[in-house]
């Protein structure tokens, strides 16, 4: 459901090097807060003469509405008899869109719309009923920073022999060199960040740090050549 007309902030294509607030975990967030439905009873009342069929409609949107957040990306299913699942990885998440109308900001709530690359005027993905909803953005756009640093540097680490770059990191002396796996590719199990496990509590500063010395010595082997 569409928000009413207020306060909009995004993220995406501008970095602004937000991290999550302190203590704040998305994957503890299963369903809305019960405000939401506060919420969509307000918004029914307001449709005068249509509330008998809005309501009935939005208890069960209330009812059904689950989210789920984990390391790979965040999926969103609601309804009962037609239920509507949407899946999104972080590396497609292009764009976050935080809007508040005057009865959500009342109330403390905010719309969280999604954007991906596919094309589509609106949103991939709305999520409603979240209280701590700037600190989700951080926490959300985190994890596309750190999943959009991770591929490029796998894409480049792809190219350059075995042990290199562990060899190159430990001499630019780049934190979580010694356990980078020595075929250059780079490998592991996701993180609370979003990034693999090598890479310790620098998080994408790290990785911006070992991109930048893989393009160098790529680009130091491929003058050899």
């Amino acid at each position: 459901m569409n928000s009413t007309p207020g306060e909009t902030g995004s993220v995406g294509g501008n970095p602004r090097g937000a991290s999550p607030s302190p203590g704040f975990d998305a994957r503890t967030v299963e369903r809305p807060h019960e405000k939401l439905w506060t919420y969509y009873i307000i918004v029914g009342l307001l449709t005068g003469p249509f509330l008998v069929f809005m309501l009935p409609v939005l208890y069960f949107r209330y009812h059904t509405l689950k989210y789920r957040f984990d390391d790979d990306g965040v999926s969103m299913s609601v309804g009962f008899l037609f239920k509507r699942e949407v899946q999104l990885t972080y590396r497609r998440i292009q764009d976050i869109h935080v809007t508040r109308g005057l009865i959500q900001r009342w109330l403390g709530l905010a719309t969280i719309s999604l954007q991906t690359a596919s094309g589509s005027a609106g949103a991939e993905m709305q999520i409603e009923g979240v209280l701590e909803a700037d600190a989700l953005r951080d926490w959300l756009y985190a994890r596309m920073r750190g999943s959009s640093l991770t591929a490029a540097v796998s894409d480049i680490a792809g190219s350059v022999p075995a042990g290199a770059v562990a060899a190159s990191m430990a001499t630019a002396g780049i934190q979580g060199a010694a356990s980078l796996p020595a075929a250059g590719g780079v490998q592991g199990t996701g993180s609370a960040s979003g990034a693999p496990d090598w890479v310790g509590s620098d998080g994408a500063a790290v990785l911006e740090e070992i991109l930048q010395e893989v393009k160098a010595l790529r680009e130091r082997l491929e003058a050899r050549s």
